[in-house]
């Protein structure tokens, strides 16, 4: 399915997931002329933003030798951008941010509220991104759980590993789908858990705060998850996922890279895509505070999770 067709149905999706009398008639009605400008689309009178973010992030891309997918969504105005979204990589621990989907899912299906234990292990694993904490989630919601959710939330193309959850293959067009999941109103996850979740999101640690905020305003919520992990084939997995909301704006991105000689060469391709995106977004918007400097990565970084020798995720 093209770009144009998966955006004609996700925005009638959105609209039906809104709910409230209009639904249906909104549903029926015509969505708005969707036009291509190189890895965009737009809205026509968004056009010139569509190119620009285009033109942009491939400049920000020419010459790094890393493998890298990416996929940019602005609801307010209806620009997404995508680039290898089909593309499958190992998750590392951006997994986390759907294992505590998945939790959450689970304890409304219940109708009982998350243990004190499980909150403890859920703050720890998505703002420390500690591993213990998110094996024992892991376990604890189970593969038929797991899988439950990523059914109900669309994301068709994230295969779990069951022997290592960082192993799990997600891809950019999928984890978009769980940022879209998280940031708008819909039948998979209430109000209360989405804000749960975007809470913790909002609360990762600095030294982890890297990749997708580098540019943001300051002024701006910014909700991140981000993996790393290095394996024999394919290098370093680095990849970061952030929604970014507040004074006007709602938007999101989600890159992934492999392939990369160290962590700090990944950090700086996902930062490079994130500071044409933040500042293209934010043109000609009222100020909402200076850009988010990027922040390095670790000089001497430990992988986030222990894995397996594996063979590289599938394409």
């Amino acid at each position: 399915m093209g770009m144009r067709s998966r955006l004609a149905i996700s925005a009638a999706v959105a609209l039906a997931m809104s709910g409230g009398v209009g639904a249906a008639t909104a549903m029926a009605a015509p969505a708005a002329p969707m036009v291509r400008e190189g890895i965009c689309t737009a809205p026509a009178k968004y056009s010139s933003l569509a190119a620009r973010l285009s033109r942009d992030i491939k400049a920000a891309l020419a010459g790094r030798k890393d493998y890298y997918a990416l996929t940019v969504f602005d609801r307010t105005r209806e620009v997404a951008c995508a680039l290898n979204e089909n593309a499958r990589f190992h998750s590392a621990s951006v997994v986390k941010a759907t294992i505590l989907a998945a939790l959450l899912r689970w304890h409304q299906e219940t109708g009982k509220p998350l243990t004190a234990n499980e909150k403890y292990l859920a703050t720890l694993m998505i703002t420390q991104s500690d591993n213990d904490a998110a094996t024992a989630l892991w376990n604890e919601v189970g593969q038929a759980r797991l899988q439950h959710f990523l059914d109900l939330a669309h994301m068709s193309e994230t295969v779990l590993n069951a022997g290592a959850w960082g192993l799990t293959e997600i891809t950019a067009h999928d984890e978009l789908t769980l940022l879209r999941t998280l940031t708008y109103p819909n039948p998979v996850l209430s109000n209360y858990s989405r804000d749960y979740q975007l809470g913790l999101m909002a609360q990762v640690i600095p030294s982890q705060r890297w990749g997708t905020p580098a540019g943001a305003p300051a002024g701006l919520t910014v909700h991140v998850k981000n993996g790393w992990l290095p394996e024999t084939v394919g290098g370093w997995k680095i990849h970061s996922i952030g929604s970014f909301s507040g004074h006007g704006r709602d938007y999101m991105m989600a890159v992934l890279t492999e392939n990369n000689a160290t962590m700090a060469y990944g950090v700086d391709t996902i930062e490079a895509v994130a500071k044409v995106v933040h500042r293209d977004l934010n043109a000609g918007l009222p100020s909402a505070g200076a850009p988010l400097p990027a922040i390095p990565a670790p000089a001497h970084p430990s992988p986030d999770e222990v894995l397996p020798p594996s063979p590289p995720a599938s394409r």
